[in-house]
């Protein structure tokens, strides 16, 4: 069961790379948090997954409040900022 999960997790993390820098970072950020809370009660992979999956959500969030206020999206990526469109 422990090997099912992991492939899982493994499989959505490789999925996230793929969004974008941003998205990234608030991942990595949030499974980090998310790890180290989770491994203090013996679930560090649902921490894990659970922390990028808030992270990301936030990061969005804060990215589209930007984009409303007319500031445009100042973080990395790729993509070189805002081109346009809803992800």
């Amino acid at each position: 069961m422990n090997k099912i999960f992991a492939a899982a997790v493994i499989s959505l993390a490789g999925s996230i790379g793929l969004a974008g820098q941003a998205e990234a970072k608030g991942c990595i950020r949030g499974a980090v948090a998310g790890g180290i809370a989770g491994h203090a009660v013996h679930h560090t992979w649902t921490g894990a997954l659970a922390g990028c999956i808030a992270a990301r959500h936030y990061y969005k969030q804060k990215r589209l409040q930007q984009m409303r206020q007319g500031g445009g999206y100042q973080g990395g990526g790729a993509q070189g900022g805002y081109q346009g469109g809803y992800r």
